[in-house]
């Protein structure tokens, strides 16, 4: 490429918002018929680091946009709109059997989004033609986050911008444990007071050595049930993984839970006595 003629602009738009918001990523002044390779790469907070990457041919006026253009190659193909988030993986070279997580939704996740020449795959000493950083957020602006420790619970209380009353979710995760928020800041991003509950290692199992029962799930639900910015009769629960044998156990067994729904992802259809 003839850097003298084609000085290849790129742009993100929106370069600031949520995690599940659609971005437009566009490619401009390339060569007509030019192969690109579109990458973005992310330094996660536990000093990993995560790439995807898309493989894209310019049209005759030398433009890509990736959220109607082909990716024929990379880490997805097609048309996909969001592959250089959805497709994240670890660079080549780290550990195995990494998982990625935002443990402080208080700060955005950056990715660094650039254009290189050639269908690439490895990208270590490549030049870059064009970078642009953006922001994905978890929290939109004026989520309250609120940490809960009454009545022996570990949990965070993440409640949308407003007065209310909103729809409650219990927010479960699977069997890694630990107290994951960031599904819970983006529910409430979008309308739901949402409440992430530890429930494998809370403080009270670290305390005791024992496992919670069924009524550390009764009173978070009672403590969702009861506040005044909750709707107390519309209340989810949701559990991923092993959070989904918990959400099943609770929804047929529980008479102090009445749920308006339960929502199971990636688990055990079968609840346990």
């Amino acid at each position: 490429m003839d850097k003298k003629k084609h000085c290849v602009k790129l742009s993100v738009q929106p370069s600031r918002a949520l995690m599940d918001e659609k971005f437009i990523v566009l490619v401009q002044n390339a060569p007509p018929g030019f192969q690109m390779t579109i990458h973005s790469l992310h330094h996660s907070e536990d000093g990993h680091s995560w790439e995807a990457f898309g493989h894209y041919t310019a049209d005759a006026t030398g433009t890509v946009n990736v959220s109607q253009d082909h990716s024929v190659g990379g880490t997805y193909s097609g048309v996909e709109p969001m592959g250089l988030l959805w497709s994240l993986r670890p660079v080549p070279g780290s550990k195995p059997h990494l998982r990625f997580r935002k443990m402080n939704v208080q700060t955005p996740m950056e990715v660094t989004i650039s254009v290189y020449q050639g269908h690439q795959t490895v990208f270590v000493d490549q030049v870059q033609l064009a970078s642009v950083l953006v922001e994905r957020w978890y929290m939109a602006p004026g989520v309250r986050r609120i940490p809960v420790t009454e009545s022996n619970l570990t949990a965070t209380l993440f409640l949308p911008p407003g007065p209310g009353p909103f729809p409650g979710v219990l927010d479960l995760w699977g069997g890694g444990g630990q107290l994951v928020e960031y599904r819970s800041a983006l529910l409430a991003s979008h309308g739901f007071a949402s409440l992430a509950l530890d429930y494998l290692t809370p403080k009270i199992t670290l305390k005791t050595g024992k496992m919670v029962e069924n009524d550390y799930f009764e009173t978070a639900y009672k403590f969702l049930q009861q506040h005044p910015q909750v709707s107390g009769s519309r209340i989810a629960m949701m559990g991923l993984s092993f959070g989904t044998t918990m959400t099943l156990k609770m929804a047929v067994y529980s008479e102090v839970m009445k749920l308006s729904c339960a929502v199971c992802i990636s688990g055990s259809r079968y609840p346990t006595s």
